[in-house]
């Protein structure tokens, strides 16, 4: 049965993909890949020679239809982003939903995603939570800030090294720099680091400690 497969990819260990993840991958008639040369490197490590695309936030709009036409003519795709579960802070949102409006079956495997680990890793209440993924850059920005300070659930954001500490300022701007919150990069990697403590202290770290790699943040709710 033609469909669009959700393959979620490893978040840094390559040991981390599932043997049906493997399977899809080398059964579908193409992958859709975020960065085909990223993903290049997966495909020959688990020697899986199906063809691929790019499908990325840059020509999801341009693409979707005649990705839809092609799984309605018979073909199954699988649709990765480079890494972790596509459509969480990654392109797929709209592939799904106009799958879904155009009656086309999919199904999403499970697997990495990277601010699960991080979560339950942190030591703060993960009974109820919210995933914000990024801030925005600058429209909302201020908004979405004052809401998250009165936020009484445990949140998540995402963070690159390059703006991270500006970020962190904003948080102990506006919920206080003794808020309590987790922080973790490089996830099942070699230099893999959580630090636990207070905005402030992280803050701290950070400006005598260069930010490398990609950032998860859990902060304590209000």
């Amino acid at each position: 049965m033609s469909k669009l497969f959700l393959v979620p990819t490893p978040i840094g260990n390559l040991k981390d993909i599932t043997f049906r993840a493997v399977e899809v991958l080398k059964d579908v008639d193409l992958i859709l890949a975020e960065d085909t040369r990223v993903s290049g490197k997966l495909l020959k490590h688990f020697e899986i020679n199906t063809a691929m695309k790019s499908y990325h936030q840059h020509n999801e709009h341009h693409k979707t239809d005649s990705i839809i036409k092609a799984i309605q003519n018979g073909q199954t795709h699988a649709l990765i982003s480079d890494a972790g579960t596509p459509a969480i802070s990654d392109p797929g949102f709209l592939l799904v939903r106009e799958c879904i409006q155009a009656g086309v079956a999919i199904e999403s495997l499970p697997g990495a995603t990277a601010f699960v680990p991080a979560l339950v890793n942190s030591g703060l209440p993960n009974d109820k939570f919210v995933f914000e993924g990024f801030l925005p850059v600058k429209k909302g920005r201020k908004t979405k800030l004052e809401e998250l300070s009165q936020e009484k659930r445990t949140f998540i954001l995402y963070e690159s090294p390059y703006k991270l500490l500006k970020t962190l300022k904003n948080l102990g701007e506006y919920l206080g720099e003794e808020r309590q919150m987790s922080i973790s990069r490089e996830l099942t990697k070699l230099y893999e680091e959580t630090l636990r403590g207070s905005i402030n202290e992280i803050i701290q770290h950070f400006e005598t400690h260069k930010p490398k790699g990609e950032f998860v943040l859990i902060i304590a709710g209000q």
